[in-house]
């Protein structure tokens, strides 16, 4: 067994936490948790009856290999994060709920990635690093999803859609095929993306259009 631990004690951490626990009912103990690491949270403390281990020092002084799961919903949080974490002996591994149908067909999917139940991931598809597809989200043939993006629950991405990094998508949302999502772009919850969006903006409504800009 792997020891594996959660970085981020929110609910979608705790979420992801069942996820562990499904994929060790369904390949006979494959990660034994250990516990959170949370900068939020005291040390010592307990979250669902499991220990909270430290924040980010504390990872990076981790003496023994292990595996870690960023459970963070916010692309650029997530990535500050990432980009701390120093310790040769934390792995990345991609976590995907046994009841996510993923396909053989020319997927390929990077490292860090959380993948929840329900999910559809099609056919000739590229996800790369860190990337959150949370429950009941729908990925479409020839896409390619860029570093760090978070789709919520529900999120329908139609094929031949290029998402570049750090974008977030809203509960409920949906992407019309044949489009670009800029990096950095934020999908309200809802929103139906009928045209190509430029990066670092905020989208929202039906059709979305963006509504503000950030660095």
């Amino acid at each position: 067994m792997k020891n594996i631990a959660i970085f981020g004690a929110g609910g979608f951490g705790r979420e992801v936490k069942t996820i562990i626990d499904a994929i060790n009912t369904e390949n006979s103990d494959t990660y034994q948790f250990i516990g959170f690491f949370d900068d939020a949270l005291e040390k010592g403390s307990f979250v669902n009856n499991y220990p909270v281990l430290g924040g980010i020092h504390d990872v990076n002084q981790y003496e023994k290999e292990i595996s870690l799961v960023i459970c963070i919903g916010d692309p650029q949080i997530k990535k500050k994060i990432i980009s701390k974490i120093n310790n040769k002996n934390i792995l990345f591994p991609t976590i995907k709920h046994p009841k996510a149908s993923v396909t053989d067909e020319f997927v390929t999917i990077g490292k860090g990635c959380i993948i929840c139940e329900g999910t559809i991931i099609t056919c000739n598809i590229t996800i790369k690093d860190f990337v959150i597809l949370n429950l009941m989200c729908t990925v479409g043939h020839d896409t390619v999803i860029e570093e760090y993006c978070s789709f919520m629950p529900s999120v329908n991405i139609s094929g031949e859609v290029k998402i570049e990094q750090g974008v977030y998508v809203g509960t409920g949302a949906k992407i019309i095929n044949l489009l670009e999502i800029g990096e950095n772009t934020i999908v309200g919850a809802g929103a139906v993306v009928s045209k190509s969006l430029p990066p670092n903006c905020t989208a929202v409504g039906i059709p979305a259009k963006p509504i503000k800009f950030h660095d």
